[in-house]
Order: C-alpha cells, then sequence, then structure tokens
C-alpha cells in the first residue's frame, strides 16, 4: 500500500520548512494586535535609530521682533536653543510557549488567542508608560530659559461632575493656546468613567451648542477642538520604583492617585525607537514545543512641557 502524500498547510509551495505560513501569520497578528490596542503613540513625535542608547531632540525657542532704526546695523538676535536627550529602555518581552501536542490538537485557536495576547500586552505597557510621561511633562518646567513649563489644573470635582470636567478641558484649550500651542493633534485621554460620563453631557453631544459624538453610541469626539480618547491606562495609582511601569532607571515614576485627565500636543512627548515591534521564535527539540516571543526597544521622553496639562482632583 502506497504512502499518503500529507498536505502541510504550513508549508509554502509545498516546500521547505512545514510551519513557515504558520509563524509568518503568527507575527503578523501581533502586529495588528499592537496596533489595534496602542492609543497613545500616534499623539507623539516619534523616531528611529540604527543603532545606539539614545537620540537627541532640538528644542528651539522663539524669536522676537523690533522696529528699525534707519542706518543702525542689523546684526541678528539670539535665539534660545536646548536638547532633550531620550534614552532607550531595556528590551521588553512578551512570550508564550506553544507546545507541539498543543498545536498538533488545536493550533489556529490557540495561535489566534497567544498572538493577540502577545501584542496587547506590549501595547498596554506603551500606553501606560506614555500616559504617565504625558502627565509629568505637565508637571515640568521649561526646557528653555524664559519659556513656559507645563500647566495643571486642580478641581476637586473633575471626577464625578461631567459639566466641572467639560469646564476643565476647554480650560487646558485655553491654557495651550495662551501658550501658543498648535491646535492640531491636541487630545484629551479620559478613564472609562469619566469618559462615559462625558457621553451623557448634552453641552457635549447637543447639536444646536455645536456638540460632536453619538448619544447612542456613548461617543464623545471632541471637547474645545480636543480629540476625547478612552483609556484603561490614564495613570491614577502611585506607580512606585523598580517596577515595570517606572520603566528602567524609573523614568515613569510618580504618584498619579489623583489624575483625572490628561491633555497634550503632539509636540509634547518624543519617542525613540531602536527595535521597533518584532517577533522571533524556536523550536525547541528538550521541551518539544515553539517558544515564541514578541519585543521592542524604545524609550519616551518630555520634549515641551508647556504643550501637556494635567487634570487632578488634589
Amino acid at each position: 500500500m502506497a504512502n499518503a502524500t500529507p498536505s502541510r498547510i504550513g508549508q509554502a509551495n509545498l516546500s521547505g520548512a512545514t510551519d513557515a505560513l504558520f509563524l509568518k501569520v503568527f507575527a503578523g497578528e501581533v502586529m495588528a494586535a499592537f496596533a489595534e490596542t496602542n492609543l497613545v503613540l500616534p499623539y507623539v513625535n516619534t523616531r528611529t535609530i540604527a543603532s545606539g542608547k539614545s537620540a537627541q531632540f532640538p528644542v528651539i525657542g522663539k524669536s522676537t521682533a523690533a522696529y528699525h532704526v534707519p542706518g543702525t546695523e542689523i546684526v541678528g538676535t539670539g535665539i534660545a536653543a536646548n536638547e532633550v536627550v531620550i534614552t532607550i529602555d531595556d528590551l521588553l518581552l512578551s512570550q508564550v510557549f506553544l507546545a507541539s501536542i498543543d498545536e498538533a490538537k488545536n493550533h489556529y485557536d490557540v495561535r489566534s488567542i497567544y498572538s493577540s495576547e502577545l501584542g496587547k500586552a506590549l501595547a498596554n505597557t506603551c500606553d501606560r508608560q506614555l500616559l504617565q510621561m504625558a502627565v509629568l511633562a505637565a508637571r515640568s518646567a521649561a526646557r528653555i530659559t524664559g519659556e513656559q513649563g507645563g500647566s495643571v489644573i486642580t478641581d476637586s470635582n473633575a471626577a464625578t461632575d461631567s459639566n466641572a470636567l467639560v469646564a476643565d478641558i476647554f480650560t487646558a484649550a485655553q491654557k495651550l493656546d495662551e501658550k501658543d500651542v498648535p491646535t492640531d493633534n491636541r487630545v484629551c485621554f479620559l478613564l472609562p468613567a469619566q469618559y462615559y460620563a462625558l457621553a451623557q453631557n448634552t453641552k457635549i453631544l447637543n447639536k444646536d451648542w455645536g456638540g460632536a459624538g453619538v448619544y447612542s453610541d456613548g461617543k464623545v469626539l471632541r471637547v474645545a477642538g480636543i480629540d476625547i480618547v478612552k483609556s484603561n491606562h490614564v495613570p491614577n495609582t502611585n506607580v512606585t520604583t523598580g517596577t515595570l511601569l517606572s520603566g528602567t532607571g524609573d523614568k515613569y515614576l510618580g504618584n498619579f492617585t489623583t489624575t483625572v485627565a490628561v491633555v497634550f500636543q503632539k509636540n509634547a512627548l518624543g519617542c525613540v525607537k531602536l527595535m521597533d515591534l518584532a517577533m522571533e521564535s524556536e523550536y525547541d527539540i528538550r521541551r518539544q514545543g515553539t517558544l515564541m516571543v514578541a519585543k521592542y526597544a524604545q524609550g519616551y521622553g518630555v520634549l515641551a512641557p508647556h504643550a501637556a496639562v494635567e487634570i487632578k482632583t488634589s
């Protein structure tokens, strides 16, 4: 009796490694899950470096104007400048070990679930650390002498009164305007409790008021021209030293127990990527399974504190 010829669905064009397609699909699902889950990175200035441990971001001050006196020489005026150095954090990993017997029995379901979880784990950590850095930016002094630092709005009712929160967001927009922060790419991140409180506020949704949102869908689009984004990762705890969320060297350390929301513009934060999101896998014959690792190496820092506003209760 002749042997059957198996159809190896993980093999490309019936040749080569029998798991080649599985690994590519797995990596693609990890990246898709990361992109879908990650909310903050699009609102951050991002640079990619090929090597090194840090990158410099220039910070340029404002020029001045003056009337010219006939006959006087024009020699130029100095514009203050500084730089911000953002260092790369240690390699961040999310990993899973797939036993061969499990893959044989139920490969697709296991792969889809695991790939999604790897991507989400990295995306969530990225969001948490960036939002912590955004709050720290609002608490920071100016990077250039004579310029303004971040802003903090203290309102005891911000967490429980949607009208108060709306007023605070308008105040945040005013502060950004007064500091000549561009109006594009402004965003406010809120926890679900405060987001849904806004979604029930008629001032925000009422079309006669110029509101933007959908009550039936529980969606809030903008307040004071600022995009409103719901996230579970707005910091509201005391991030202590030596933890994952405090980052390498405790860069993202802080007490955020009274933070309600953070408003910032894209110029506020910087991200440096040394190793973008990538996947590695290796079959271990000793353990009869495949180890899959999702990873990235990047770091975050404050570029323009004046472009960030924290809203807190005390």
